[in-house]
């Protein structure tokens, strides 16, 4: 059976013709027709009719097109566990993150993996989210750290959970531990102008029937902690982006609870070196790095 040939099969079903998956595959539309007649010759059957309207299974092709996926999946099992079995002495784990996660979270398990694979080199870029999922489409990046959830083109796994916390400005009163919406109804905030996480914000106010008064829409989460730190309003970022916290700020948690998970992305079905794989395994806390 001819794996090639199989995977052509699902790109003529996925496209819908010989033509749009010959484009995708980048191979001429004859080489396509020649898999399937060679599958259909192999299986004494026939698995696509061909019409006007394209290409369409026929009810066997339809009925096998499952057990031809499995098969996929099962023959690029094979592959990752061949790669990684040629061993990590050298090699390339290329990752992009978000600001908050690549100086908080990432330093101390790039220093890590280092340690246990010093010949495999670690880059690190910083982008947005949206950036981010570009560059491991594109293939400029293997890993990405991102909030979750993220598009169905991706395969996530959570990693950390991170609090949004309320940042408010110094003041000479007393403010409780336990912040209620009446009190946070007196102040102004500073919001990302980021609008993911701007919306979850904005959300979780709504939800709770609150109206949020918005004093600034600011890019840098750095630069909205100093607003804090200055007294020109109120914050609520994620613990990480606020880190480290100015002298004088204070610090409480939202009156209903409100976090964002944090999660590493791979393009889904992409077949990876095992030096990426290492690396998902550290931050995963799998393989050698299980606790």
């Amino acid at each position: 059976m001819n794996i090639s040939a199989l995977k052509i099969l699902i790109a003529v079903v996925e496209a819908g013709s010989f033509s749009e998956a010959a484009l995708k595959l980048d191979i001429s539309q004859s080489a396509v027709s020649r898999a399937i007649a060679s599958l259909e010759k192999e299986w004494g059957i026939s698995l696509l009719s061909r019409g006007r309207f394209g290409a369409q299974l026929t009810p066997v092709g339809d009925r096998l097109m499952g057990p031809v996926r499995e098969i996929i999946q099962l023959n690029q099992k094979i592959d990752t566990e061949i790669v990684r079995a040629k061993g990590l002495n050298s090699g390339r784990v290329r990752i992009a993150s978000f600001r908050s996660a690549a100086t908080h979270l990432l330093p101390a398990k790039i220093a890590q993996f280092s340690r246990h694979y010093p010949g495999i080199e670690v880059q690190l870029a910083e982008a947005d989210p949206t950036t981010i999922e570009d560059l491991v489409k594109t293939g400029k990046a293997d890993l990405g750290l991102v909030p979750l959830p993220r598009s169905a083109d991706f395969e996530t796994w959570e990693i950390a959970d991170d609090e949004f916390v309320v940042l408010l400005p110094p003041s000479n009163k007393a403010i409780p531990e336990q912040l209620s919406w009446k009190v946070l109804s007196d102040y102004s905030f500073i919001l990302y102008s980021y609008a993911e996480c701007t919306t979850v914000v904005q959300e979780h106010w709504a939800a709770s029937n609150q109206s949020l008064k918005v004093a600034y829409e600011i890019k840098e989460d750095s630069t909205i902690v100093s607003m804090v730190a200055q007294g020109l309003g109120a914050a609520i970022l994620p613990k990480l982006a606020a880190l480290p916290i100015p002298e004088g700020v204070e610090v409480r948690s939202l009156p209903i609870p409100l976090t964002r998970q944090i999660g590493v992305a791979m393009l889904a079905d992409q077949l990876q070196p095992p030096a990426v794989f290492a690396f998902l395994d550290l931050l995963r806390g799998t393989g050698l790095f299980c606790n």
